[in-house]
């Protein structure tokens, strides 16, 4: 065991040496080693330091696909042998009041397609998909591979966390990026993600790569590198993906927090709700379905406009709404009507202007100062407090208009005030709206 475990250290220190002076590790080394780090045969800190030198020296193509397959096959993949229908799903990078999951995994299950939807919580200023959905009273996400492919056979969806028979080695990495500050590694965020969306064994898969103050990718350059990055590995890989790069400059919709972003993902399952966070839905579904080489029936091609307004029709009839209720009920949920907030506080425009860009990642830490997120894993969460953003950038504003309304605590607005002011600057010039999608990434445009 002892010259086992040397073995593996002396292997290990080589790696980091080549990455560390911009060497090129080969498929079989990487393989080698995620194989030890799974099998705890390669260390925490040995792993760390081969993390940080990739952070550092970046990693080719060719080397990130060798890790996200190695990283893939470190645990189980999804069969879905029997069930008639495309498998799908969405990943997003996180964004402030990004609510899309609660409301697409739905609305592709009532367009016909199997959504086997593998989420997260909270990472930090962003909330999570898991976070939120868990405000609904009886919500599970804790479910067997079993369960998940049950559910996905007889409801058409499902959301869920990934449990540890899915890419395990992944789950190891990204504890040690956490604490070792190699979270922003294109090619490590690629291999993550990506080993995971391959173990839902997919037909397709969107991505939403946002870019801004409230994403984990501030600019748009870095984010388009991002989704090409993705794009280019899922394909190589045998997944048909495509990206939309989006604004993350201002949160998603109007609300931002638990319970009061399920109560807005359900005015837009009702055919309601914001145009922002509606228009981003279909735009990702209408993605979906062009994968998925639907056609139209009479004239034989595919028509944008027309896949578009099926989609809508779906949100707009009810269709995917009683896809969400099937969901929620078969995972243990109780929903009758609109979740409960807490009392809501006005924040007021205290001069007249324009609404600049703003930091809606403070908008995020803000929801987290009320306890609707966690400063600690071990923190328990708040679902009732939030925010309600009524300005747009660009808007004109007036004092004593009502910019936000904050549900929280009497005792927490005075705090809460403080940040949301310097999150929402008001100035003197008018602010041009800024434009929901960037760009789209497809494999013939990498």
């Amino acid at each position: 065991m002892i010259h086992q475990t040397t073995n593996w250290l002396m292997n290990v220190v080589e790696l980091i040496a080549t990455k560390r002076d911009g060497g090129r590790l080969e498929p079989e080394q990487i393989k080698n080693v995620v194989d030890g780090f799974s099998g705890e045969g390669v260390p925490d800190y040995q792993m760390a330091a081969l993390a940080m030198a990739i952070w550092f020296n970046g990693m080719d193509h060719e080397e990130v696909v060798a890790l996200t397959r190695s990283m893939l096959h470190s645990g189980k993949v999804f069969s879905w042998q029997g069930i008639n229908r495309r498998v799908v799903d969405k990943h997003s990078t996180g964004g402030i009041g990004d609510k899309v999951s609660i409301v697409l995994a739905p609305l592709l299950a009532a367009a016909g397609f199997a959504v086997p939807m593998i989420s997260g919580r909270g990472l930090g200023a962003t909330g999570g998909t898991l976070d939120k959905l868990e405000s609904i009273p009886g919500f599970q996400v804790d479910m067997s591979m079993e369960q998940i492919r049950r559910q996905v056979e007889e409801t058409g969806c499902v959301i869920a966390s990934a449990g540890p028979e899915i890419a395990p080695a992944d789950r190891r990495m990204y504890a040690l990026r956490d604490v070792t500050a190699t979270v922003a590694s294109v090619p490590l965020i690629t291999a993550s993600i990506l080993s995971k969306k391959l173990a839902e064994g997919l037909d397709a898969l969107v991505l939403d790569v946002k870019f801004g103050s409230g994403a984990f990718m501030k600019s748009r350059e870095s984010a388009r590198e991002l989704a090409v990055s993705l794009v280019d590995v899922a394909s190589e890989l045998g997944l048909t993906a495509s990206a939309l790069l989006t604004d993350m400059n201002q949160p998603l919709g109007r609300m931002v927090g638990n319970s009061c972003e399920v109560n807005e993902s359900l005015d837009v399952l009702k055919g309601k709700g914001p145009d922002d966070l509606r228009e981003l839905t279909i735009e990702l579904a209408f993605e979906v379905v062009r994968m998925a080489g639907e056609k139209d029936e009479a004239t034989g091609e595919k028509d944008e406009a027309t896949s578009r307004a099926r989609i809508a029709s779906l949100l707009d009839g009810g269709e995917a709404m009683e896809c969400f209720e099937r969901m929620v009920a078969a995972q243990g949920g109780r929903l009758s009507g609109p979740l409960p907030c807490a009392p809501v506080q006005p924040l007021l425009a205290d001069r007249d202007g324009w609404i600049a860009i703003t930091d809606a990642e403070q908008m995020g830490w803000a929801v987290i100062d009320m306890g609707g997120g966690r400063k600690s894993l071990e923190d328990p969460l708040d679902h009732s407090t939030g925010l309600e953003i009524l300005v747009r950038v660009g808007d004109q504003v007036e004092k004593g208009q009502p910019l936000v309304n904050v549900f929280c605590r009497t005792a927490q607005f005075a705090t809460i005030e403080r940040r949301l002011r310097s999150a929402i600057p008001i100035v003197d010039e008018p602010v041009a709206a800024l434009p929901l999608i960037g760009d789209r990434i497809r494999p013939d445009s990498c």
